[in-house]
This record gives structure tokens, sequence and C-alpha cells, in this order.
């Protein structure tokens, strides 16, 4: 299971990559792994804006129906559109070409997230 360590972790298993007032999230590599072959997801809406901890998509598979959460609150300025053909992507690369939205961050809720050790501590408690 990969962690990159330039990411910040939620407890329900979504990543972050801050790059100055903007950010990028998806599921982790431990989250797409969980929830199995991933068939459909539904994308929020760009200009949409979302809080920290609420769910705003979610990530159908053959197991179940999954909500993904926000990690940091902000408006929705770009999402993976390449899902919408390509769901799979979440579980061929999540930290990559399977993220799911791009916000422009508000405020600085990501500094209350876990680093790619501590999250690697918590998946083994």
């Amino acid at each position: 299971m990969t962690i990159p360590a330039n990411l910040k972790y939620t407890k329900d298993h979504e990543w972050v990559r801050i790059d100055g007032e903007e950010a990028e999230f998806g599921v982790t590599d431990h989250a797409q792994e969980a929830i199995g072959d991933v068939v459909f997801v539904e994308l929020p809406e760009v200009g949409q804006r979302v809080t920290a901890g609420e769910s705003f998509a979610v990530i159908e598979s053959s197991k179940a129906a999954s909500d993904v959460y926000a990690p940091v609150s902000g408006e929705i300025i770009a999402i993976n559109e390449a899902l919408e053909d390509a769901p799979q992507l979440i579980n061929e690369d999540p930290y990559g070409k399977g993220w799911i939205a791009r916000i422009r961050e508000v405020g600085d809720e990501h500094q209350e997230l876990m680093d790619a050790e501590t999250y690697g501590v918590f998946l083994q408690e």
C-alpha cells in the first residue's frame, strides 16, 4: 500500500495535496482497496462549496456505494471528468489520475490533518 509523504490524510481515508491557495484531493490507496472495483463516481459540481468533513461525492463499486468527504473547505474549481468514462482510475492510480476534485482552499484546516507517517500508524490501529 502506498502512502505518499507529500500529502495530508483524513481519518475517512481521503488525501489532499495543497498547492498555495488550491487543493486537490481524492481517496487513498487503502480506501480504494477497501471499496473494491470502482464502477461509477458521482462527482460534485464546479462552483459548489464544500465544508471539511462533508460528503461531496459518491464512489460506487461492485460491493457498495461509499461517500467521499471533503478534507478541507472551499469552492470546487475543477472535477476529474475522466472518472465519468473511466472510474477505475481510482483503483489504478488513486494519487494521480484518480483524483476527484480541486478546490480553492479556504482556511488552514489542512494543518489538522495527518501526515503520511501518522496516517500509516493510524491504519495499523
